[in-house]
């Protein structure tokens, strides 16, 4: 029998409404008790959690781990540590591989594939992802697909996405959208306004991903399917969100750090690493996406993990691929940028990543009730400390938030029971308590 009790954390539970100081004992992988005060037997290991955060493990559903066909980059092996280390204890990796993942043959490999965490397969929705033949979608939920997507390209034929969402119906899984109208967006490289005409970088209007947001709201209207929109970044796609929801629509939405962290104004850097898509956007985009997390609107925040290798990277901006790391900084973004500012409350966080995420992809997450799964993710709010590129587990670095200072830590992570990240000096509490630490070195246990 597996004994773990993490002891003495202010405990931070949506599913149960749950916020308060507990212990939570796990047996065998499972959350078997929350009390006050619990005693541990000989055979115990304990987590001192004094001063820190226990919640659900967060849930990422929308990551990039590049396999097959793109090792070099990241594998699920080591996107499952780099996981592990942001307190992420669940991800849904995207099909956008080479080849895509649209057999199930494919769903097959990513399930089967060596990972720390959980990592649940989302299937193409396309053949190829080439947005003219569906995909087989019965036999890849079968297999274990828990949503269809295209990410990294839309599915421009309305009429494929019309049949898309109504087969999606019937194997009672999301469809994920990546909203973009190419007709638009062209070759395009940041977000058009000001700062595109001063950088003179190619534009990207707003409209290229409102008008496919609003047409999928459309169609999810026609269908009565279960659409999710993927990366939200403009103030005109949160508001027809935020209507499509007043109408009984069934559209949920999700955003990503750098949306609520970063506008297009960055970007006349230059910096690689600010080269995203959907662009990085305005501040009074910026400010919209904030308004649409606290009241609801927006329902998940994920990282759009997208790793590259530093050789794609250090090119023209122009020439360099859209994306950046983030797994290991979803939750300390979302904690300096969100809940220390008082945009939204530890527990709406801890909803947005974890509770509201597992529950639109109708996976056994995001819940510390006794019965359930033990996926626990364990974090010190005030410590304050610097990203550094040597920090990063993934294998790849092209993040734009390394020499960011930002407050809140992973200390622990757990998955299904079994501790799977800790920090090597969590019990150094004068410093922590003083909300200055260096980076430390960590170790990720396999």
């Amino acid at each position: 029998m597996r004994k773990l009790l993490i002891k003495g954390g202010r405990l931070i539970d949506p599913d149960t409404r749950t916020d308060e100081h507990l212990d939570l004992l796990i047996v065998d992988g499972v959350v078997a008790e929350r009390a006050p005060e619990l005693t541990p037997d000989d055979d115990t290991r304990v987590i001192e959690a004094a001063g820190a955060i226990v919640t659900p493990g967060l849930v990422d559903m929308h990551v990039h781990l590049r396999e097959p066909g793109r090792e070099d980059e990241e594998t699920i092996e080591s996107g499952s540590r780099a996981a592990a280390h942001g307190g992420v204890t669940a991800v849904a990796a995207m099909p956008n591989t080479e080849p895509a993942i649209d057999t199930a043959s494919w769903v097959e490999f990513v399930r089967n594939r060596e990972s720390q965490i959980m990592v649940y397969p989302i299937a193409a929705i396309t053949k190829d992802r080439a947005g003219e033949t569906l995909t087989e979608m019965a036999e890849l939920a079968a297999a274990g697909a828990v949503a269809f997507s295209d990410d990294g390209s839309p599915v421009v034929n309305p009429s494929i996405m019309r049949r898309a969402l109504e087969y999606s119906t019937m194997v009672g899984l999301p469809i994920i959208s990546h909203c973009e109208e190419l007709g638009l967006s062209g070759r395009g490289v940041m977000h058009e306004g000001l700062a595109s005409t001063m950088a003179g970088l190619r534009p990207i209007p707003a409209a290229a991903e409102e008008i496919a947001v609003a047409r999928d709201i459309i169609l999810a209207k026609m269908t009565g399917a279960n659409l999710h929109i993927a990366h939200v970044s403009t103030e005109g796609s949160v508001e027809l969100v935020r209507r499509a929801k007043d109408d009984g629509i069934a559209v949920t939405c999700e955003t990503c750090p750098h949306y609520f962290t970063l506008t297009d104004d960055d970007v006349r850097s230059y910096d690689t690493h600010l080269k995203v898509n959907p662009p990085l956007r305005s501040a009074s985009d910026l400010a919209a996406i904030k308004v649409g997390l606290a009241d609801g609107t927006i329902d998940a925040i994920s990282s759009d993990h997208a790793p590259h290798s530093l050789e794609e990277k250090q090119v023209e901006f122009d020439a360099a691929p859209p994306g950046m790391t983030g797994l290991e900084t979803l939750l300390p973004l979302t904690l300096t940028q969100l809940v220390q500012p008082g945009t939204i409350t530890l527990e709406r966080a801890v909803e947005l990543m974890s509770t509201d995420p597992a529950s639109i992809l109708r996976i056994p997450h995001g819940s510390l009730a006794v019965g359930a799964p033990a996926d626990v993710t364990v974090f010190d709010p005030d410590w304050a400390w610097e990203i550094t590129e040597d920090w990063f587990v993934s294998k790849s670095k092209n993040s734009p938030f390394t020499g960011r200072k930002v407050r809140g830590r992973v200390t622990h992570t757990v998955s299904r029971g079994e501790v799977v990240f800790e920090e090597t000096d969590l019990n150094e509490g004068d410093a922590r308590d003083e909300g200055e630490r260096e980076p430390d070195v960590l170790s990720v246990h396999v």
